[in-house]
């Protein structure tokens, strides 16, 4: 199966959230953890035992393992290998971007089946053009993966790039929405090439994100927007949409059953926020 399919079932089965796997050291210490490798294996093994067998998502945050070095890379494997085989679909957030043999380096990191990072999907960033990420866009059809392209960030600083206009008088993020709809086309019953869009802008409704992918949308519980406001930012789109929850889950640990508690609740809360 595809990814886009593998997506679309995991979230008719499990509901539609992603938990982002975040260790920050502010984390760790409020977990009563050390901000070291030992410390990041339990919270990463804690969040994967929790969650895995019973959200659509997981996504670990590359940078928060990559600090700790090889070690750190190391456990990251082990949570991705884990989480994969406990059903939950793994989304290597690692906002990778590049051109020519490195783009295909870095997308053999996470999209190549041998290698011990394989994910279902990655982040990537087209801002040194959307024809930079081709390697990384075959090797993901080749093998069943997905990719979500930065496209309408929350940051602020994001505006000056993705707001800008680009020829035709579309701005740069249409034109990467255009760009993976075009990758997207004919797939059923959802492609795998989806972009990242904010929960928490108000002006989303001036995109076409009618992509025929899905939305990772970050910015859910501690960024400020809620569950009741995908709907109306996302519209006909919004049943394609993977809000993004990390602090507001992650917060609840170590306990396991408080972190499955949190993560029910916001799955019934996008459920109840969707129409019939």
């Amino acid at each position: 199966m595809t990814f886009g399919a593998r997506l679309r079932q995991a979230m008719d089965d499990r509901g539609q959230l992603c938990v982002g796997i975040d260790p920050h050291a502010s984390l760790l210490s409020a977990w009563g953890l050390g901000d070291d490798v030992a410390g990041l294996e339990r919270f990463s093994r804690t969040v994967v035992e929790a969650l895995a067998d019973r959200v659509a998502v997981l996504k670990p945050q590359a940078a928060f393992f990559e600090r700790f070095g090889s070690r750190g890379v190391a456990v990251l494997e082990r949570s991705v290998a884990e989480a994969r085989a406990a059903g939950a679909l793994v989304v290597m957030d690692a906002k990778r971007g590049d051109i020519g043999s490195t783009m295909a380096a870095y997308s053999e990191a996470f999209l190549a089946e041998s290698s011990p990072l394989f994910s279902d999907a990655l982040t990537v960033s087209p801002y040194l053009g959307f024809g930079s990420l081709r390697p990384a866009v075959d090797l993901a059809r080749k093998n069943g993966c997905g990719l979500f392209a930065l496209a309408l960030t929350s940051n602020p600083e994001g505006a000056s790039v993705q707001r800008a206009l680009a020829a035709g008088g579309r701005t740069v993020a249409q034109s990467i929405l255009d760009q993976l709809a075009a990758e997207n086309a004919g797939a059923a019953p959802l492609g795998s090439f989806g972009a990242v869009v904010g929960a928490t802008l108000s002006d989303v409704d001036e995109a076409d994100l009618a992509i025929n992918g899905p939305l990772l949308a970050p910015g859910v519980g501690a960024q400020g927007a809620t569950m009741a406001d995908i709907p109306r930012v996302f519209g006909a789109s919004a049943r394609n949409v993977v809000p993004s929850v990390s602090r507001d889950v992650l917060k609840h640990g170590p306990s396991v059953p408080a972190l499955r508690e949190a993560a029910e609740r916001f799955v019934e809360e996008i459920r109840a926020a969707l129409p019939a």
